[in-house]
């Protein structure tokens, strides 16, 4: 595995970042790859497990309370093989909570999914894509449009309801993806949701390992596929995910505007990129 740090991250528009890794640069061979039976089975697992997903998530979007998905999470991460490991008090989130987190893999909103019930804040092109726009709405995904600046407000207020609702709401701050081994700054918008609503704000630290030692073979970066990175994780023994969740931030009462949730995120991101190793860019963006 090379261990050279990625670049810095650069910009598409001022809302979404193009982060700097790439599967060339970042991604090494697996320390001890699985043999071919076992890496089929794991393929065909994740089909079942997607496919019977699909007629739960129907159901879900006709009662919106009723959310499997955290069963449902755990299940898929199981037939991939990884084990999750996870740090920190669960009771802690409390209802209401905005999670933040760094964002390494397609995996990471099922991680989250799979250590706490919630809703995950989605792209929305997501919503429209086969069979996974399904699961990803039956999980009450928040979507959001990364290409319209001027919808933003909208989605800010959305996460707030659902925070005022009592939900705990999942987000990656960063708007991008990197390979683990560093990540970038928090963007502050959606840390307004916390702020408006009056929740708390509990930082979480993702990393994936092989056995005891750091591993990429789960990112999702650059140019990289979903069917790429399925079939390098499905080829990789011994994958654990670890997930530290952190104290939780509690907005100053009556604080709001820029300054606040920029403050509010620095503070955030902070802490996650504390239990993140490499390269790390200050906070910047709306």
């Amino acid at each position: 595995m090379s261990a050279v740090l990625p670049p810095p991250a650069t910009r598409l528009n001022p809302w979404r970042p193009l982060g700097p890794c790439t599967p060339a640069t970042c991604v090494g061979d697996p320390a001890v790859a699985v043999g071919p039976v076992r890496r089929l089975a794991r393929l065909l697992g994740v089909v079942a497990v997607v496919l019977g997903g699909v007629p739960v998530a129907l159901a879900c979007r006709m009662l919106p309370r009723v959310r499997p998905t955290r069963l449902w999470a755990q299940l898929l991460l199981r037939v991939l093989g990884i084990r999750l490991e996870v740090r920190g008090a669960l009771d802690a989130c409390g209802t209401g909570a905005l999670v933040v987190a760094n964002h390494i893999s397609w995996l990471d909103p099922l991680v989250v999914a799979a250590t706490v019930p919630s809703r995950p804040l989605a792209k929305r092109e997501v919503a429209g894509w086969p069979v996974i726009g399904t699961l990803v709405a039956g999980a009450g995904a928040l979507f959001i449009d990364r290409e319209r600046l001027m919808a933003l407000p909208g989605a800010v207020a959305a996460v707030a309801e659902a925070l005022r609702a009592g939900d705990t709401v999942v987000a990656f701050p960063e708007g991008t993806t990197w390979c683990g081994r560093g990540m970038g700054g928090f963007r502050p918008a959606v840390f307004q949701a916390a702020i408006d609503a009056g929740a708390v704000v509990r930082p979480a630290t993702l990393r994936y390992r092989e056995g005891p030692r750091p591993s990429t073979r789960a990112c999702f970066v650059g140019d990289d596929s979903l069917l790429a990175s399925l079939l390098r994780v499905a080829a990789t023994r011994d994958l654990v995910v670890e997930v530290t969740l952190l104290p939780p931030v509690t907005p100053r009462p009556g604080s709001g505007g820029p300054s606040a949730r920029a403050e509010l995120a620095a503070i955030a991101e902070s802490r996650v990129r504390a239990g993140v190793p490499g390269r790390h860019l200050p906070g910047e963006g709306v």
